[in-house]
């Protein structure tokens, strides 16, 4: 049985369309692009808070450019102030119910302790959600002629070029065809909010996920992802000449993964349980 994926299902899935097409949304509204540039002042206003709790918002947000996903994790908590106004009514508490309601969920989702009593508030706030989601879908995004972002028109653009470079054979081919070409992927195209996708689907499993396997923290591709940072970490404790040997990689390794998994680091390692 396959278990939920919080990162790349929630943060780099749910939300990140949500996120994508409320700047949509905001592009087709009677301010257009002032709304936008409203939203990524705001977030810019945002402070730090806490040790690598919620990171300063130094980028545009509504660009989303070089975003992990800690950084979409922090877009999700912080987004009802920078969203709220942007919108006339009902379409703007329509999107901030929406938004409490999934970053009520993901808390829940996210907990590393569980109980009866969490599981079923994570169980209703999963149907809240879905309501949440359906009414968004129904009722805001169809009254807003949504189409595609500049940089998604943009990667468009250059993706057709590509493609029509290289299946074209002679210059004279590309110096007829290139024009009508570039003026039709120019035109930006429009773009409906999609709740047929498999991540949405995905958030009903969570209850009963963490039911069979336990905490969604235990088995989140999140840890490996995290155990790729001991790369650098080597870096710096060699002589950047020398590679380091293959027992303080795995030594490193095991500081690093001990560290992710919230498990004491023994101070020293058996080397001769270690297969070299």
């Amino acid at each position: 049985m396959l278990v939920v994926d919080a990162m790349h299902e929630i943060e780099l899935g749910v939300w990140k369309a949500i996120f994508t097409h409320i700047v949509r949304i905001l592009y087709a509204s009677v301010e257009g692009s002032q709304a936008v540039a409203k939203l990524d002042a705001r977030f810019r206003e945002i402070p730090a808070f806490g040790q690598s709790t919620i990171r300063r918002f130094s980028n545009n947000a509504s660009e989303m450019k070089k975003l992990a996903t800690r950084d979409l994790e922090d877009l999700l908590q912080c987004a009802i102030p920078g969203i709220e106004g942007l919108l006339p009514s009902p379409h703007n508490q329509n999107i901030t119910r929406l938004i409490f309601r999934l970053a009520q969920w993901h808390a829940l989702a996210k907990l590393r302790m569980h109980r009866e009593s969490t599981l079923a508030m994570l169980n209703d706030a999963t149907v809240t959600l879905g309501k949440e989601l359906r009414n968004f879908c129904n009722v805001t995004c169809t009254a807003f002629a949504t189409k595609e972002l500049p940089r998604e028109t943009s990667s468009r653009m250059q993706r057709a070029k590509h493609n029509v470079t290289s299946n074209r054979s002679g210059r004279d081919a590309e110096g007829s065809r290139g024009n009508h070409t570039d003026q039709g992927i120019q035109i930006p195209r429009r773009k409906k909010f999609n709740l047929s996708t498999y991540k949405v689907h995905a958030l009903g499993d969570y209850v009963r996920t963490i039911r069979m396997f336990g905490t969604t923290d235990s088995y989140t591709t999140q840890i490996v992802s995290n155990i790729y940072i001991f790369g650098s970490h080597l870096w710096t404790i060699c002589n950047c000449l020398a590679p380091p040997s293959k027992f303080d990689v795995l030594a490193s390794c095991s500081h690093h993964a001990s560290h992710v998994l919230r498990y004491p680091c023994p101070k020293q390692v058996d080397r001769s349980y270690i297969l070299i």
